[in-house]
C-alpha cells in the first residue's frame, strides 16, 4: 500500500478501517474473520485518537534555539490516564511554553515532566483533563522486519498512514546521540517529530525522530524514510523520568560537537558556540583520530567512548587530524544536563 496520510478526523472510521484491512491481510497468511478485524480497526482508532499534537517555545537564550528554533511543533501520544504524553525530546527542549491540541482542536496548556538526554524520549503533563484514551505499550523487539505499521501525527493537521518496517539497527545522531533498536521505516513521513508507530493491534511501539535517506543502511540502495525511536528504550527508564525529570544515564559528558563518518574518519561538522570544544580550539573539518587513547574510525564509537570514559566533567584528550598536522588538545567535557536551560521558577 502506498503511503497515504488522511486529515483527521473525518473520515477517520472508514480510513483506519482500511488501514486495519492492509495491515491485517499483510501481517497475516491465512484469512482473517470479520470480528478480528473490527477489533484490529476499534485498537487503531484508539491509537489514532491518543495522538495529539505538540506546541511548544523554548527560553530566550535556549542553546538549541540555534539548530531548533524558538517554537516548535510535532505530536506526542497520551500513555496513560493521567494525562500524560510521550514525545521527542527535542520539541520540548528548553521548553518554557507547552501546548496541547487534540483533534477536535481543544488548545489544552501543558508542562514538561521529563526529557531523557540518553534516549531522546520526553514527557508533558496536560495540565487540564484530555479525556483521551491512553494507548498500551507494545514490544518494539517484536515487530518483524518488513511488518505494515501505522504512523499517526496530531492535531489539526494529524494524519495517518501504512509503512512497514524495513530495518532495525543502532544509530548514530551527528549531535552527540546513540541509541540501539532504532526502528527505520518507509515511506518517509514529513510530519514524523513526536508521530506515534503502532503494531497492528494498536499498541505504540515507538516514537518518530527523524526523516532519513538510507531506511535500509548506509551501504544500502537509497531508500527515503524515517527514524523512530523504539519504545523498548522507555520502558527501564519510564518511572525515574516521571519521577526525576531525568535518568542516570542522562548524566554523561557532552563537548559541543556534530560529527559525521567520512571515509572511516569522524569528521567535525559544527562545533557549539562556548561549549568545551569552543573553548578547546577544535574547528570544523578538524577529523577526530584518537580519544583518550582510543582509535576512532566510526560515530557510534566516538560518543560511546566518551561517555564510558569517566565522570561528565573530566579531562579528555582528543588526537585530532586538521589539514594535513596532527595535533593533540585537551577538552574539559561537561554534564549534558547542566547545559540545557529551563523556564524561570522551574
Amino acid at each position: 500500500m502506498h503511503l497515504l496520510p488522511f486529515r483527521l478526523p473525518y473520515p477517520l472510521a472508514a480510513w483506519l478501517t482500511a488501514i486495519g484491512l492492509a495491515i491485517g491481510v499483510a501481517a497475516n497468511a491465512h484469512a482473517q474473520s470479520t470480528n478480528d478485524l473490527e477489533a484490529q480497526s476499534r485498537a487503531l482508532q484508539r491509537a489514532s485518537a491518543a495522538v495529539v499534537g505538540i506546541r511548544t517555545q523554548a527560553v530566550d537564550d535556549a542553546r538549541s534555539n540555534n539548530t531548533l528554533g524558538r517554537e516548535r511543533q510535532g505530536s506526542g501520544v497520551v500513555v496513560d490516564d493521567q494525562g500524560l504524553v510521550l514525545t521527542i525530546g527535542y520539541l520540548i527542549l528548553e521548553a518554557e511554553q507547552v501546548q496541547l491540541v487534540t483533534d477536535d482542536e481543544r488548545v489544552i496548556p501543558g508542562r514538561v515532566v521529563g526529557y531523557d538526554v540518553a534516549t531522546g524520549f520526553g514527557l508533558v503533563q496536560a495540565l487540564a483533563p484530555l479525556r483521551l484514551e491512553p494507548v498500551p505499550l507494545g514490544q518494539s523487539a517484536r515487530v518483524g522486519e518488513d511488518e505494515p505499521l501505522m504512523i499517526a501525527s496530531g492535531g489539526e493537521t494529524g494524519a495517518v498512514s501504512v509503512a512497514r518496517l524495513v530495518s532495525r539497527r543502532p544509530f548514530a545522531g551527528y549531535w552527540e546521540y546513540h541509541i540501539e533498536g532504532a526502528l527505520f521505516t518507509s515511506p518517509p513521513r514529513g510530519d514524523h517529530s513526536g508521530a506515534g508507530l503502532f503494531n497492528g493491534r494498536g499498541e505504540l511501539v515507538g516514537v518518530g525522530s527523524l526523516r532519513v535517506t538510507y531506511a535500509r543502511g548506509d551501504h544500502q540502495p537509497r531508500l527515503p524514510g524515517n527514524m523512530f525511536v523504539p519504545i523498548d528504550l522507555l520502558r527501564p527508564v519510564f518511572d525515574e523520568l516521571k519521577r526525576s525529570g531525568t535518568t542516570a544515564a542522562s548524566r554523561r559528558a557532552w563537548i559541543g560537537i556534530n560529527c559525521v563518518e567520512d571515509e572511516g574518519q569522524v569528521k567535525i561538522m559544527r562545533v557549539n558556540d562556548d561549549s568545551p570544544a569552543d573553548v578547546a580550539g577544535l574547528q570544523e573539518g578538524d577529523r577526530i583520530l584518537r580519544i583518550d587513547g582510543t582509535a576512532i574510525t566510526a560515530l557510534g564509537q566516538l560518543w560511546q567512548t566518551l561517555w564510558r570514559g569517566g565522570a561528565p566533567e573530566r579531562e579528555i584528550t582528543l588526537e585530532i587530524q586538521r589539514e594535513d598536522k596532527t595535533e593533540t588538545l585537551k577538552v574539559y567535557s561537561v554534564d549534558r544536563a547542566k547545559t540545557l536551560k529551563r523556564a524561570q521558577g522551574v
